[in-house]
């Protein structure tokens, strides 16, 4: 983003996601079909880093750890998220002074102790400062798999582009105050979408650094989907988890031919409509519609700016994860949220969760 505002936490990306599941052999194969790679072993607790480009999903199996506990209460779940800030201790403390609740990380020896606040569900949120190469956690933490990528490209995905939140009725609000109060970010898009049976209300937040963007969305009616994950996953938490590439099309080949399972695909309408919508967009129709990739963007003055997305079917839980590619579109694509919520409308109706 262009018009970066005030950073008081230094602020400066996603650095990882952790997870946890009851039983080994759950997060493995999901992580790999995404194609991520086992790059390291913590040195002294049960723990793995998977790694695809720059991110990083930590698996942590350490028996009594908090993210056991997580595992317990929600399954097979993102039980933790890092944020990079420039000054780990100084960060921390400032959110301790904004009223955020400490959450206490037991350390062994030799071990890096990552200061972390509680987060959306209890949740930690980790605030990392040592993120240069051979500077970083990891380093000092992990012991890397000899003769592995230890920046794998797997299916071409770099970064995490957002991750989203899905809370209870009437708490979307205090989670927008949570982040702009700790660590100053914005509401940048507010969304108001309605399908035929049941409807949802969005606030997509976004740090000063322009690099984390965390959506949160809640129900605006009951029996929809934000209250079936939250059913699902036993509390509020990480909905899905987005990652950015410069080509979705090579990207989506190399999912598919992994394995990887995608949300329905919107109508044949859809493809038929988006010349209309966006008209001189550039982008080969054909080619989307084989894949089900969506197109959001404008091409107002003559110049497209543009995003291509899709979604996977729900891989961790409840949780699902999304694919896009930014062509110098900023958005979350918003022209295709009410696509995307009638696609999975309709799978409820099919399974029977939403009664006609």
């Amino acid at each position: 983003m262009n018009d970066l505002f005030e950073n008081p936490m230094g602020l400066d990306g996603f650095e990882f996601v952790e997870f946890a599941a009851r039983q080994k052999g759950l997060l493995e194969p999901v992580f790999e079909t995404l194609g991520f790679s086992l790059v390291a072993k913590h040195r002294s607790k049960d723990a793995l880093l998977y790694r695809q480009g720059d991110i990083n999903f930590v698996i942590n199996y350490e028996p009594g750890s908090e993210a056991q506990f997580f595992a317990e209460e929600h399954g097979p779940s993102a039980c933790g998220m890092a944020f990079r800030v420039k000054d780990s201790l100084k960060a921390y403390n400032r959110a301790l002074e904004l009223g955020a609740q400490p959450v206490n990380i037991p350390t062994g020896p030799m071990e890096l102790r990552l200061p972390a606040i509680k987060g959306i569900g209890g949740a930690p949120l980790y605030l990392i400062d040592r993120y240069d190469e051979k500077l970083s956690i990891y380093d000092i933490d992990f012991e890397f798999i000899e003769g592995v990528d230890r920046h794998p490209p797997g299916c071409g995905f770099k970064v995490i582009d957002h991750l989203t939140h899905n809370v209870y009725r009437g708490r979307m609000d205090f989670w927008a105050k949570f982040y702009e109060r700790i660590f100053n970010f914005r509401e940048i898009r507010f969304f108001d979408i309605k399908g035929e049976y049941t409807g949802l209300l969005s606030k997509a937040m976004t740090a000063p650094d322009g690099k984390i963007r965390i959506p949160l969305n809640e129900e605006a009616s009951q029996g929809g989907q934000i209250e079936e994950f939250l059913m699902a996953y036993n509390g509020e938490g990480i909905q899905h988890i987005a990652f950015s590439c410069d080509n979705l099309f090579d990207a989506w080949d190399k999912l598919k031919a992994r394995g990887v399972r995608f949300m329905t695909p919107p109508p044949e309408t859809y493809y038929d409509m988006l010349e209309e919508r966006l008209p001189g967009h550039g982008e080969p129709v054909a080619e989307l519609k084989k894949r089900g990739l969506l197109l959001d963007g404008s091409t107002e003055g003559g110049k497209p700016r543009l995003l291509l997305q899709i979604f996977s079917d729900t891989l961790v839980g409840p949780m699902f994860f999304e694919f896009i590619q930014r062509k110098e579109d900023e958005g979350f694509g918003e022209g295709n949220f009410k696509a995307l919520f009638e696609s999975i409308e309709r799978d409820q109706v099919e399974r029977g969760v939403i009664k006609k």
